[in-house]
Formats: C-alpha cells, structure tokens, sequence
C-alpha cells in the first residue's frame, strides 16, 4: 500500500491543485483507467464542494491522504470549514434542478462515502475496490 498527502489552504489553492496531485499518484501506480476516471471524478466533485461550500467565503485548509493498494483506493479529507448540514442518502435532484447531484454523483462513482464532525473539522472519506 501507498499513501500519498496533499495539504491545501484556498485559497488560493483550488481544486487544479487536486487534479495535479491525482496525476502525480497515477503516474507511479498501476491503478487501470476505469478505475481511476470513478475515483478522481468523485474526489474532484467532494474536493470542489468542499471547498465551496464549507469554506463559506473564507480561508478553508484541508488535507487530503490517498491510499492505493492492490485492492482499492481510499481517500480521507479534512477541513476546518463549517459544519454542513449533509445528507448522504440523498437521490438525484430532477434533471433541472441547479444543485444537489454532488453526494448522489460520487455515490454513484465509489463504494465507499462516509462524512463526519468532529472537533471542529469535517472528515470525508470515499473509497473504490479496483475493478468492481
């Protein structure tokens, strides 16, 4: 197993930041596309609503540690925004509403999607067996 550690403060860092970070893992793993085309459409959405809507307007650090072993990837992320009022049950919103796809959408994409609050941090993790 690998792991690998991203910290960001946005801003200025920003979800860009998150996707070099992805290139970086693929580049020394074996992970197949499939598998890593699920896992970073699904981080990338968690990062980028993290960033958005915990951070409200103001300066948010998070850190991020990605886990890739023969098996599965994992993701954990952490930030001292504001606690969000999370649903992760939720389906997707009909085909005009204009927010609410993120959770359903990264659902979709990995196996794994837990949330907690805890000391004044939000904890997300997400995680994807390979080749399932």
């Amino acid at each position: 197993m690998t792991t690998h550690a991203l910290r960001l403060t946005s801003p200025p860092d920003d979800v860009n930041r998150v996707h070099v970070f992805l290139e970086e893992i693929w580049e020394v793993s074996s992970v197949e596309p499939m598998d890593r085309f699920r896992f970073e459409t699904a981080l990338i959405e968690l990062a980028s609503n993290v960033l958005r809507h915990a951070a409200g307007g103001q300066l948010i650090n998070c850190t991020m540690t990605i886990k890739v072993s023969n098996g599965d990837l994992a993701a954990e992320l952490i930030d001292d925004g504001q606690a969000g009022d999370i649903e992760l049950d939720t389906a997707m919103p009909d085909e005009f509403a204009e927010s609410g796809r993120g959770i359903p959408l990264i659902r979709a994409l990995v196996d794994t999607v837990d949330y907690s609050r805890c000391e004044g941090s939000n904890r997300w993790i997400i995680a994807k067996r390979l080749g399932a």
